[in-house]
């Protein structure tokens, strides 16, 4: 049976890099591409980052019910073709999907067993300054832009409680090692696989990310956006 892995984030976060880390170090895993109907940004391409499609493809996929999951943000459709987990299924491979906290409370109820992992940044300042370099990247400037994304973060991080696993994404080398244990913890728990001299400690490092012993860093961060 594949695992289903969920990794949301606040905008910024460097969830993204995250993921595309995990992707090249753990074999058996595959990503589900959202779907959206916003334009791309910067150096996008559609099939990599997402399936950019139109506002009316998006509706007809809808009234199919091709979507395991689906969300509006901001105007634009975003969502999760229900074929990756089929595909998943039929490989034997696992699913990691990269979604928002709409996506992600959608796919607990259909998936209560789905592992979920919430990403968050040290602190509203390093958010905003991440947040900033990524715009001058993408060659927009945008202040509306940076404040409506800080104010969708501090609502999004008040999602903690739902997800199994907090990662504070502060240093990277150290959240890329944290995200590969709590992968391979879980499939130590659901398959015993993994290499057996690294499992005690793949096991301890994913068991520190719990929600339940990440309490102390949550809290300091939820104080940087009050």
């Amino acid at each position: 049976m594949s695992i289903v892995y969920i990794i949301s984030a606040p905008s910024g976060s460097g969830k993204s890099t995250l993921v595309n880390e995990l992707r090249r170090s753990v074999p058996n895993l595959k990503f589900s591409i959202s779907y959206t109907t916003r334009p791309p940004r910067g150096s996008e391409h559609n099939g990599n980052e997402y399936f950019f499609i139109s506002r009316q493809e998006f509706e007809e996929m809808l009234m199919h019910d091709e979507f395991l999951e689906h969300a509006d943000v901001f105007g634009n459709y975003y969502g999760t073709a229900k074929r990756f987990l089929r595909e998943a299924r039929e490989s034997g491979m696992d699913l990691l999907l990269d979604i928002d906290v709409q996506g992600a409370k959608q796919i607990k109820e259909k998936l209560p067993e789905a592992i979920s992992i919430f990403v968050l940044p040290p602190s509203r300042r390093e958010l905003e300054a991440r947040l900033r370099r990524r715009s001058l990247a993408e060659g927009v400037d945008n202040e509306t832009v940076i404040q409506r994304r800080l104010h969708t973060a501090s609502k999004e991080i008040e999602n903690y409680p739902n997800y199994d696993y907090i990662l504070v994404n502060d240093r990277l080398e150290q959240s890329i090692d944290d995200l590969k244990a709590i992968v391979l913890a879980e499939r130590l728990k659901h398959c015993g696989t993994g290499t057996a001299g690294d499992s005690q400690q793949v096991l301890t490092t994913a068991e520190r990310c719990r929600r339940s012993n990440a309490r102390e860093n949550i809290d300091s961060i939820l104080a940087s956006f009050a």
